[in-house]
C-alpha cells in the first residue's frame, strides 16, 4: 500500500511539474513575447562594426536575411558587397556568411542564442551564439554578447 502511495504522489508531482512547464512555456511565447515577436522573416537594415582604427562604422551596402519559425529554426545569410568578397573572418567566409540551426530565447537576459547546426564557416557549426536583443519600432537590433565583439545588426520585418 505504501508503494502504491508513493507511486501515486509521484505521479502527481510529475504531471505537476509538466503543467506548470508547459504554462510558462505558452507564457513566455504569448502575443506580447520577444520569441514571438522574433518570429518571421526580417531584411538586413545596417550593420555597425569597428573599423581597423576602432571607430565604430555604419554600413548599409549589404543583403541578407534572417528566419526565425514557430518551431524554433533559424537561418541567417547575409552578401557583403563585390568591394568586400574576399572578406574572410570567423562568420563570413569569401564575402558571404550563412549559418542555421535552432534558436533559444531568454526573456529575462534579452537574449537569443543560435544554436549552429550548419554554417559556410565550419568552425562555427556545433557552437551556441547568444546575441543580446533589442526591439525598436519596426526593428531588431543584434548585438554579440560576447565582450570581446563590439558590432550591432539592424534588422526590418518584411
Amino acid at each position: 500500500m505504501k508503494a502504491l502511495a508513493f507511486w501515486t504522489l509521484a505521479f502527481v508531482v510529475a504531471l505537476t511539474g509538466l503543467s506548470v512547464a508547459q504554462s510558462a512555456e505558452k507564457q513566455d511565447a504569448g502575443p506580447g513575447s520577444a520569441r514571438e515577436k522574433l518570429i518571421g522573416a526580417w531584411r538586413l537594415v545596417s550593420m555597425e562594426e569597428p573599423g581597423p582604427d576602432g571607430k565604430v562604422t555604419r554600413i548599409t551596402d549589404r543583403k541578407g536575411i534572417l528566419i526565425y519559425t514557430r518551431d524554433g529554426h533559424m537561418s541567417v545569410q547575409v552578401m557583403l558587397p563585390k568591394s568586400e568578397s574576399g572578406v574572410s573572418n570567423d562568420y563570413v567566409q569569401n564575402g558571404y556568411e550563412a549559418s542555421f540551426g535552432g534558436y533559444d530565447v531568454n526573456e529575462v537576459a534579452h537574449t537569443v542564442t543560435h544554436h549552429v547546426q550548419g554554417s559556410v564557416t565550419r568552425g562555427l557549426v556545433g557552437k551556441d551564439l547568444p546575441r543580446v536583443y533589442q526591439f525598436s519600432d519596426v526593428y531588431l537590433i543584434l548585438k554579440s554578447a560576447r565582450p570581446d565583439e563590439h558590432w550591432s545588426v539592424t534588422w526590418e520585418h518584411y
